[in-house]
C-alpha cells in the first residue's frame, strides 16, 4: 500500500436528500458511522432511520446480508413497550410459551415469546436507507471516535463513529461459553410441538436439546452443552441426528448445521474489557459487553441501545462513548445476581447443571417469570439461589 493509499481521506458523501437535514442544535451537518451490520449496529440504524430521521448515517456491514447470520428468541417479558413496537415488524414467530424437558418430569410454561427474522431486518433497512447509506461486504480495518479506516486505505470522516462488530478480545472478562449445533429440519409429517423446547435434558449423554418450531412438519432442532472453552464438541452436531432418531421424526430436508458458541459471563475486569485497544470508541453489542449474561443473547440489549442512541442529542464521538461506556458499565453492574447463578450453573459442568436447570424450573411460573425477565427482586433471588443450591 502507498503512502498516498493510506492518506486518502473521503468526507460525508452527498448529496443525503434535497434538503439538507438538521442535525443538531450546534449545527454539525456529518453525521453519524456504524461499523458492523450485525444485530446490534441494524437496529441502531433502524431506530436512528425511524425516530431520528434528522440525522444521517452510513452503515457498514461486513456480510452480504444485515441483521445477523441468525435469528434470536425473547421473552416478551424482556422488553419495554417502546422496545416491543420497535422490534415488532421483524417478528417471524410467536408463541404463548415453552416446554422443559427433565429425567424427573416436563413442563409446560406460559410465557409468551417471540422469534425475530433477520432477513426481515435486511429488508426494512434497504427500505428506509438509500443505497449510499448501506454499504455490505465492507472490508472494515479500525474504527476511531470519528471515522471508519476500509481496506485500501479509504478513510470516512463524520462527527462520529460507533463500533458494532463482533467482539474482538475477551481476555479482561471471566467467560464460560454455550456451545451449540443446529439444523433447520423439514419432516415427513406433522411434528406436533406447538412451542419451543428450552431444555430437553432427558437424552443420556448428559448434554440438552432444544427445539424450536417453525411451521407445521418443519423445526430447527439443536444440542448445547456448557464448557469454560467455546470449542464446538463433536458431539453436539452428532447429537442432532440421535435426538431426532429418538423422536421418531422422519427428515425428508435438512439444511446446512450452523455451530457456535455465545459467552456466559461470571465476571472480570468490566472497565478494563470495554476499553481495550485505547481508543475512545463508542461500542455496540458484545463488543461493548452489551449481551445477555445467562443467554449469551445480544437482542434485548441491542434494542435498549438502539432507543437510548435515538435519545441522544449530542453525537460527538467523544459523547457516544461516555454515553455507552457508562450504560454498559451500569448494565453489568446490575447483572451480579446473573452472573452469580451463572458461576453456580457451570461449578460442576454436565449433569450436575442439568440437575440444577430442573431444579429451577420446577419453581413458580411466576418466579421463573421474573428470573427470565432479568429483573428478579431480592426475595426472588434468594428463593431462586436456595432452590438451585439444594
Amino acid at each position: 500500500m502507498t503512502l498516498a493509499a493510506l492518506g486518502r481521506r473521503r468526507r460525508w458523501p452527498t448529496p443525503f436528500t434535497a434538503t439538507k437535514p438538521s442535525f443538531m442544535a450546534i449545527g454539525k451537518k456529518s453525521g453519524l458511522l456504524i461499523a458492523g451490520g450485525g444485530l446490534a449496529g441494524s437496529l441502531a440504524a433502524l431506530a436512528m432511520a425511524k425516530l431520528r430521521p434528522d440525522v444521517p448515517l452510513i452503515l457498514y456491514g461486513e456480510q452480504g446480508r444485515f441483521g445477523g447470520r441468525d435469528g434470536w428468541t425473547i421473552f416478551e417479558s424482556e422488553l419495554s413497550e417502546e422496545e416491543r413496537t420497535l422490534v415488532e415488524p421483524f417478528v417471524s414467530h410467536r408463541w404463548a410459551g415453552y416446554y422443559v424437558a427433565f429425567p424427573g418430569g416436563s413442563r409446560n410454561l406460559k410465557a409468551p415469546c417471540l422469534r425475530i427474522a433477520p432477513e426481515r431486518i435486511d429488508t426494512a433497512l434497504r427500505k428506509m436507507l438509500p443505497p449510499e447509506r448501506i454499504v455490505a461486504k465492507a472490508r472494515i480495518v479500525a474504527v476511531r471516535d470519528d471515522s471508519v479506516l476500509l481496506h485500501g486505505g479509504e478513510k470516512i470522516v463524520a462527527d462520529a463513529a460507533i463500533d458494532a462488530r463482533e467482539a474482538a478480545n475477551w481476555s479482561m472478562l471471566d467467560l464460560a461459553w454455550r456451545r451449540y449445533a443446529a439444523r433447520d429440519l423439514t419432516f415427513s409429517a406433522p411434528h406436533r410441538v406447538d412451542r419451543p423446547v428450552l431444555v430437553d435434558a432427558t437424552m443420556a449423554d448428559g448434554d440438552f436439546a432444544a427445539c424450536l418450531p417453525l411451521g407445521e412438519a418443519r423445526m430447527r432442532v439443536g444440542r448445547f452443552s456448557y464448557g469454560r472453552d467455546a470449542g464446538i464438541p463433536a458431539a453436539e452436531a452428532d447429537g442432532i441426528d440421535a435426538y431426532v432418531r429418538a423422536r421418531g421424526w422422519q427428515v425428508t430436508k435438512s439444511k446446512a448445521r450452523e455451530a457456535g458458541a455465545v459467552p456466559v459471563a461470571l465476571g472480570g475486569d468490566f472497565q478494563g474489557f470495554w476499553r481495550l485497544g485505547g481508543a475512545r470508541v463508542a461500542k455496540l453489542g458484545p463488543r461493548g459487553g452489551l449481551f445477555n449474561p445467562l443467554t449469551g443473547s445480544p437482542l434485548g440489549d441491542a434494542l435498549g441501545a438502539a432507543l437510548l442512541l435515538t435519545r441522544q442529542r449530542d453525537f460527538s464521538g467523544a459523547a457516544l462513548h461516555d454515553l455507552f461506556e457508562r450504560h454498559a458499565t451500569e448494565t453489568w453492574a446490575k447483572r451480579e445476581f446473573q452472573r452469580g447463578f451463572n458461576a453456580m450453573l457451570l461449578r460442576g459442568g454436565g449433569s450436575p447443571a442439568g440437575r440444577i436447570l430442573e431444579r429451577l424450573y420446577a419453581l413458580d411460573p411466576a418466579l421463573l417469570a421474573s428470573f427470565h425477565s432479568g429483573r428478579p427482586g431480592l426475595l426472588d433471588r434468594r428463593r431462586i439461589m436456595a432452590a438451585a443450591n439444594l
